[in-house]
């Protein structure tokens, strides 16, 4: 067993794993081999002698009454005390181990071969279940990887993260991008598995609005520091977003934290999603105030919740900027409210024809002034 033993130490520092992972792996592989080639009701206990670093296999007895009857299928775990004390002195109840010779595992060539090639699997799998909970904390969090591969036919990037292949489908990337071979890029980890087949599978994204909002934690040390909070987000990727954000204390106006002095963070961060514009608006718990802040730069008139529905009043000159072009506007909002919008047109704007009326009459009284102007003109000239 010497060679086995070495062969841990070797595989233990090639796979960068802890000696102690390796002998628990090792002890069940033995455990399990006692108890098909020994007997499969004895108490087997395997350990590991670090003076002369070799392994010892024992079998581990319960110590009992010279009077209590010891039944067949028990015969191989329980001891009576008259019998245990010819090996010292010991109690009832007292758990004692006898070892076993390791050659009675019956260790030939192929049995070793088996033996270390489930070890090494175990092995591989130990190291695949650490990665995997290591990742699996990092889900809907930014992480960093490099472009090893683009698949040609389905336009999937392949990205290595710590040695281990994700994939960021096309799907779950922004119109429009394109990354070369080498190249380092940001995404979330939005999703993580192990496939019986394929093992651990990761799929990365560039399209979520969670992504939006890590970014903006990096970019923002309020939101990082949690003064400012993103209640809300909605994306169209590489199009438009919206980020509903709201302030722990009065002194700090959220949106203005969001965005930065001359827009910085906010630009900062449109950079890096392809240069998607990023309305940020000041969240309400009152669904009537939040969706007229959700829809600036349009005014309202009045909003109406119905159920899941919310009835919108505004003016005409006001609906294409509520509607946005292409329907953005109201398609985001709608998304950050999590409710249908509709829209109720009131016509014109009174106040609006009113101004319009009194430029009308000052247009008319300039005209007569000029007229007249030009009639007195003509009279002098004749």
């Amino acid at each position: 067993m010497d060679k086995i033993l070495d062969i841990i130490e070797i595989i233990a520092y090639e796979k960068g794993l802890q000696i102690d992972v390796i002998q628990n792996i090792v002890k069940n592989k033995i455990l399990k081999l006692a108890k098909n080639s020994i007997d499969n009701d004895m108490n087997f206990v395997v350990d590991f002698d670090k003076k002369d670093k070799t392994i010892k296999l024992f079998n581990k007895l319960k110590v009992v009454d010279d009077d209590f009857e010891i039944l067949e299928e028990d015969s191989k775990k329980l001891i009576k005390i008259s019998q245990a004390r010819k090996n010292g002195n010991v109690s009832i109840g007292d758990e004692i181990l006898f070892e076993l010779s390791i050659d009675n595992l019956e260790l030939n060539r192929n049995t070793i071969s088996n033996l270390l090639r489930d070890l090494e699997s175990s092995i591989e799998k130990n190291i695949e279940d650490q990665i995997f909970d290591n990742l699996k904390n990092s889900v809907d969090k930014i992480i960093n990887g490099m472009v090893v591969y683009i698949d040609s036919k389905s336009e999937d990037t392949i990205v290595e993260i710590d040695s281990i292949r994700a994939r960021l489908p096309r799907k779950n990337r922004i119109k429009g991008e394109v990354f070369k071979v080498g190249q380092s890029i940001s995404c979330i980890l939005k999703r993580i598995y192990i496939d019986n087949r394929y093992g651990i599978q990761i799929e990365l994204s560039r399209t979520t609005p969670k992504f939006l909002e890590e970014l903006l934690k990096l970019e923002v040390p309020e939101i990082a520091d949690g003064e400012v909070n993103i209640m809300k987000c909605s994306r169209i990727p590489g199009v438009r977003s919206k980020v509903a954000v709201s302030s722990n204390t009065a002194r700090i106006d959220p949106v203005g934290a969001t965005v930065g002095v001359k827009g910085i963070r906010i630009n900062a961060v449109s950079k890096k999603i392809c240069g998607e514009s990023i309305d940020c608006v000041e969240y309400s718990s009152v669904p009537e105030v939040f969706i007229t802040n959700a829809l600036s730069p349009a005014k309202i008139v009045s909003v109406k919740i119905l159920d899941n529905k919310a009835i919108i009043s505004l003016y005409s000159d006001q609906k294409s900027k509520a509607i946005g072009k292409d329907g953005v506007n109201i398609r985001l909002t709608s998304m950050l409210l999590g409710m249908e919008l509709e829209i109720e047109d009131l016509g014109a704007n009174p106040n609006t024809l009113s101004m319009q009326n009194i430029k009308e009459v000052e247009k008319q009284q300039n005209d007569i002034k000029e007229s007249g102007k030009q009639l007195l003109e003509s009279l002098f000239k004749s």
